[in-house]
């Protein structure tokens, strides 16, 4: 299937929010409307295709389409996507962890349980409401009043190196550096279970999961493209430590991958076990090196976020148990 018409601004993962475009495949012929575009783009729910159909959002070449519409092959289908209800978001005075600042670029070290931008549930005490505080007007505006400033993301569980763009010129350079794969992203992590090799990739798609919306997956028909490179930094028998380098940015990526080879990430009892045997607030997952081409200056930058106290504190004990 042809991969969709996409918008590269927020990193690799975020769908153009003016609206979804795909041109159709030979083996699709004869699809019904709403059955293909939930499948091409899994983010969204067949009702909610069927939805936009009925409002005449959904064209096929240029024309509203109905709901027993079969699509053939060549055709180019638009989808117009309602405009999100945008709730006031309030700048508040949070403590940041800066790693680096200057008239472009923020950089800082997230910390666990804190949520990059708002969303539904977490409408406040996020990382934009802070950024919001300390960069007062300065910040990007490509990706809307509800990530200003935010190219990427890290979960809420995890920690490290963050960059806030502090104007749309070095968002697009960061966007684009994303898009082409040049960024450095290398992670800490700790698995479940010991590694037969000390380096390794995992090449495979990732994509919503067809069993549960809310969790992505190794998907081969649905997925997009996504590359980890691992590294074994240090054994302990029943876990491993290890470094992750990312080709791509897919949503839960290293997660998701080391799941898949049977290397589930300590603490994430979404793609782990149900039950960690340690007191620990989400996956064991650290973004520790960060570096790109600076927008202004042209020069490579690097940045380093140390691992959290907990982290550390796990490897000691980790050195420490016989397993």
């Amino acid at each position: 299937m042809t991969k969709p018409d996409e918008l590269l601004l927020d990193g690799e993962d975020e769908l153009a929010r003016t609206g979804l475009a795909v041109v159709v495949d030979e083996n699709q012929n004869g699809v019904r409307i709403d059955k293909y575009l939930s499948e091409s783009f899994p983010e969204y729910s067949r009702s909610f295709f069927q939805k936009q159909i009925k409002d005449q959002a959904v064209l096929a070449d240029g024309r509203p389409v109905k709901a027993n519409f079969k699509v053939a092959p060549g055709q180019k289908i638009c989808v117009h996507l309602p405009e999100p209800e945008v709730p006031d978001i309030v700048p508040e005075n949070i403590e940041l962890d800066i790693l680096y600042e200057d008239a472009d670029v923020l950089l800082v070290n997230k910390p666990k349980n804190m949520v990059v931008h708002p969303s539904a549930g977490h409408e406040s005490h996020t990382l934009v409401n802070a950024v919001m505080y300390h960069c007062r007007d300065q910040l990007s505006a490509i990706n809307g009043v509800l990530r200003p400033g935010i190219v990427h993301r890290i979960d809420k569980d995890t920690t490290g190196v963050l960059v806030i763009c502090k104007n749309d010129r070095a968002h697009l350079s960061l966007a684009q550096q994303l898009k082409e794969h040049s960024i450095t992203r290398r992670y800490e992590a700790i698995v479940y279970n010991n590694f037969r090799e000390d380096t390794g990739t995992v090449n495979a798609p990732i994509g919503r999961s067809p069993v549960d919306r809310k969790k992505m997956a190794v998907n081969e028909k649905n997925g997009r493209p996504a590359v980890t490179h691992y590294r074994v930094l240090h054994r302990f028998g029943k876990y491993t430590h290890i470094e992750c380098t990312l080709e791509t940015g897919r949503t839960h990526q290293i997660r998701v991958h080391m799941a898949s080879i049977g290397h589930p990430l300590l603490g994430d009892t979404v793609y782990g076990p149900s039950k960690c045997p340690f007191r620990l607030e989400g996956q064991t997952l650290h973004a520790r090196v960060l570096g790109f081409i600076h927008p202004t200056t042209g020069a490579y930058m690097e940045f380093e976020a140390p691992l959290p106290a907990y982290f550390q504190e796990l490897l000691v004990k980790l050195e420490n148990a016989n397993f």
